[in-house]
């Protein structure tokens, strides 16, 4: 991993594995290598639990089996929370919709008619919001959102990543679209931002992809090995499998 340079001062300084944004190579590499060897063992697909684990181990981190907050994936004081989004082309992708949690004004602040006030509504979905990642603050020094686009057909692959923000609700207005879905919008620049769908309580960002992101491809896709090769290569034998009597004895 790069190192960063060394500073006069004394002030407290974060620890990252690398410059916000700026992908070395082997974390690449090593999340390619990866993808390389689910496609070998027969999984086609890749869940936002499976990226998380992946880019653990690129990065040489901890993939948390339940988030803390939004946190994911943790290296020393640094965590990501880890997105994955399926595009026909990763590399032309400029709007990115990325699916951000369950957040139910139900459980957190007793909203229970969604749409009298939905101006109220899309207040207490973003206080979720903010809540995870003042959860996710409080036991990291750096939080990321980081998002992989992914064309698993062509291999495609763009990464993106950018500290996770708080929402400020006065800076949003609120409607409904055709589907009877929340949309929020910027007062501001008049550009949608977020998504709610009161059905299922799913939470969605749309994110601008930089220009800077890191596109990269794999060339070249593996055959699927064989069930009998792999366990010819741990030596499976049938004794392995026990019959268990029931009930115990």
């Amino acid at each position: 991993m790069l190192k960063s340079p060394k500073l006069r001062g004394t002030a407290k300084r974060r620890n990252e594995p690398y410059p916000l944004g700026e992908f070395p190579p082997s974390v690449a590499i090593g999340i390619g290598r990866h993808i390389v060897h689910r496609l070998a063992v027969g999984h086609a697909n890749i869940t936002g639990d499976d990226f998380g684990g992946i880019f653990a181990s690129a990065i040489g981190g901890d993939h948390r089996g339940k988030p803390l907050g939004i946190a994911d994936v943790t290296w020393n004081g640094c965590a990501w929370s880890c997105k994955t989004v399926q595009d026909v082309r990763p590399f032309e992708k400029r709007i990115a919709r990325v699916i951000s949690g369950r957040n139910s004004p139900v459980y957190s602040s007793g909203i229970t008619d969604f749409f009298t006030d939905i101006q109220a509504t899309g207040t207490a979905v973003l206080n979720v919001w903010n809540a995870r990642v003042n959860e996710s603050l409080h036991e990291h020094d750096d939080l990321r959102i980081i998002v992989m686009i992914r064309n698993m057909s062509t291999l495609e692959f763009t990464l993106f990543e950018f500290e996770a923000a708080r929402y400020v609700a006065s800076h949003y207005r609120w409607q409904l679209n055709k589907d009877r879905n929340l949309e929020g919008y910027d007062i501001q620049t008049g550009v949608r931002h977020f998504t709610w769908q009161p059905s299922g309580s799913q939470f969605t960002i749309f994110h601008t992809v930089p220009e800077s992101a890191y596109r990269f491809r794999i060339t070249r896709k593996p055959g699927v090995i064989e069930e009998r090769h792999v366990l010819s290569l741990i030596r499976f034998s049938d004794d392995w499998i026990q019959a268990v009597p029931w009930p115990p004895t």
